[in-house]
């Protein structure tokens, strides 16, 4: 396994994550505990997930996927083993606090205990807000329209108030999710002047169907040393081949969950992922191998969340970490890339 620091921490994070977003609807508690034991003694000591996985997120399933964590923790005795990061939801669900603005620290306080109780711990190493209060771009928009807004809370109130519960010994980091360049220089830049906790991680998509982090945000991550945790590394699974020509595997998760996840199988994407598999044919690679050895080499990068349903599908991901992509492979690649840039953003 291979590791990189977390921001400007001591900590040491592998750089495979183990992604837990299934657990709780596409795999039972038996079948995720399977996960996590065989991800922990494949040296991967890095666990993500939030407030309102499983998903797809429902009322019904609010909160699953960290009950079933915290009774792996409960049955092993092993908390100290894992570096776990989990996340408060922004605004707009109405199963979750009423659908309201979610980083005030009265609702934080909420969140936050209801986590460590569902993970049976008394601290999360890593407290990421899932989604911005403010009106932006995120999962997969484009072409930002500017209004002016209700209020929300500001930047500094929202560090104000992490802070507390860090010095309470609940929270260790903090980080961003799905945040946008001028959110995160924002977030830094108010740490810096007003001595506040920073944020030490942003989780948003990477693959070789989203680059669009190389844009404007690689560059602030490497700079002020707050790295990409990539999300979606596979696409969804659109990277591993197995939805080519139109196939939809059984318990899959585009033949269970499609209208759910519409955000990479977009028509243009399909003969872009054609020229990506036939990249790892040519070079005698596991196309899902190549496609998340691809994310991890990045230097913005700190760690790369997959995700699977089967353990046949996680030894794959995470023996990941042993390919060597070649100048000629990265070569290729982005040549795709230069000609048919970013299908999915």
């Amino acid at each position: 396994m291979n590791f990189k620091k977390l921001g400007n921490t001591g900590l040491k994070v592998s750089t495979i994550c183990l992604g837990t977003m299934t657990w709780g609807e596409q795999n039972n508690q038996k079948e995720a505990f399977e996960q996590m034991n065989y991800a922990l003694n494949s040296g991967v000591n890095f666990f993500d997930a939030a407030e309102i996985y499983p998903s797809p997120c429902k009322e019904q399933t609010y909160g699953k996927t960290e009950i079933i964590i915290g009774n792996w923790f409960s049955h092993n005795k092993n908390r100290d083993k894992i570096i776990l990061a989990s996340k408060i939801a922004g605004p707009g669900l109405p199963w979750v606090r009423n659908g309201e603005k979610n980083f005030s620290e009265q609702k934080i306080k909420k969140a936050l205990e209801d986590s460590l109780q569902r993970l049976q711990t008394d601290y999360i190493d890593l407290y990421q807000l899932h989604w911005p209060e403010r009106k932006t771009n995120f999962f997969g928009r484009l072409n930002y329209k500017h209004k002016d807004e209700d209020s929300w809370n500001d930047f500094e109130k929202i560090l104000i108030s992490l802070e507390k519960f860090i010095k309470q010994g609940k929270i260790r980091y903090i980080g961003l999710s799905n945040e946008t360049p001028w959110g995160l220089s924002k977030f830094l830049e108010t740490s810096k002047i007003k001595k506040l906790p920073r944020m030490m991680s942003v989780q948003n998509p990477y693959s070789l169907l989203c680059r669009t982090y190389e844009i404007g945000l690689s560059e602030i991550s490497i700079r002020e040393k707050s790295g990409l945790l990539a999300y979606s590394p596979l696409a969804g699974g659109f990277l591993t081949g197995k939805y080519r020509n139109n196939n939809f595997p059984e318990n899959s998760r585009q033949k269970l969950f499609a209208d759910y996840y519409t955000r990479y199988s977009k028509p243009n994407a399909s003969p872009i992922i054609e020229k990506y598999y036939n990249i790892a044919k040519k070079f005698d690679l596991n196309f899902a191998q190549m496609s998340i050895k691809f994310c991890e080499i990045q230097k913005f990068l700190t760690s790369v969340i997959i995700g699977a349903t089967t353990m046949e599908q996680l030894k794959i991901n995470i023996e990941s970490v042993s390919v060597n992509l070649k100048d000629d492979i990265l070569k290729e690649i982005n040549d795709v890339q230069i000609k048919y840039p970013n299908p999915c953003p």
